[in-house]
Parts: C-alpha cells; sequence; structure tokens
C-alpha cells in the first residue's frame, strides 16, 4: 500500500538523476565505477595514487548529508531492530559484497547501465533476496 501523503515522486527522481549522473561523472573523469564497497575495500589494500580519490569519495558520501541538513530538515530515521540485529545484518551484506563481486551501487547504478549480465544478475539476486527477508520477518515470524 502506498502512503499517498508523504509519497515524493519528484524529489525521489531527482535523486536518481543525481545518483546517476553522478556515477556517470565518477566513471568519465576516473575510468572507475562508482561501488561504495569496491571503493572502501579498495582502502584496506591501496595501491600508490588510490588513497586520495578514495578518501575524497568517501568523505563525500559522510558531508552530503550534514550539508543538506544545513538547508533543509532531514528525515526521522527510525531503526526497528536491535544492535545484535543490525551487526549481523552489515555483517551479511560485508560478507555477499565480497561474494557478489560488488554492491548494490556498483552492480545496481552502475553494472545495469552498463548492461553487465553478471550485474544484472547479482540485482536480480538482491532484489529477491530482499523480497524473501521482508516477506519472512513481517509475515512469516509474526
Amino acid at each position: 500500500m502506498i502512503d499517498w501523503i508523504n509519497f515524493t515522486p519528484w524529489t525521489a527522481l531527482a535523486g536518481g538523476l543525481l545518483i546517476g549522473l553522478a556515477a556517470a561523472v565518477f566513471v568519465l573523469f576516473n575510468g572507475r565505477i562508482a561501488g561504495i564497497s569496491g571503493i572502501l575495500g579498495g582502502l584496506l589494500r591501496a595501491h600508490p595514487g588510490d588513497v586520495g580519490w578514495r578518501m575524497a569519495f568517501l568523505a563525500g558520501l559522510m558531508a552530503a548529508p550534514v550539508l543538506y541538513g544545513l538547508v533543509a530538515a532531514l528525515p526521522e530515521v527510525t531503526v526497528n531492530a536491535g544492535e545484535g540485529t543490525l551487526l549481523v545484518a552489515g555483517l551479511l551484506v560485508g560478507v555477499g559484497t565480497r561474494y557478489g563481486a560488488g554492491c548494490t551501487s556498483g552492480h545496481g547504478v552502475c553494472g545495469i547501465s552498463r548492461m553487465s549480465p553478471r550485474s544484472l544478475i547479482a540485482t536480480a539476486t538482491f532484489m529477491f533476496a530482499g523480497f524473501i527477508t521482508v516477506y519472512i520477518v513481517r509475515h512469516a515470524l509474526t
């Protein structure tokens, strides 16, 4: 069911366009895919000349909501999970990005736009796993 009162198609469209534009500019100027797990993972085994742009990219990810908060109200964040659940979920996401050779930003945004078969399969798998998880947590376990 759609929450029509809080439905924000124009801001969602603008956000999607900005993400797509940023990914395109990143690949044009840097020659690399804007996959967050790969950028962060690259800091753990950094090659000469790679640290600066990786740190700048990650700093921009952290600075963006702070800058946005200066001009508009940030949405309220509600997490309906305990620390243990969040820890296990984070570890599963980390393991999944290693086995899947990337994350949703690398495969879903950049890979699909390049029509990468591996990314199409990975993104379909992410989505299917998400659907199943939501169904189990919200319907089967309650």
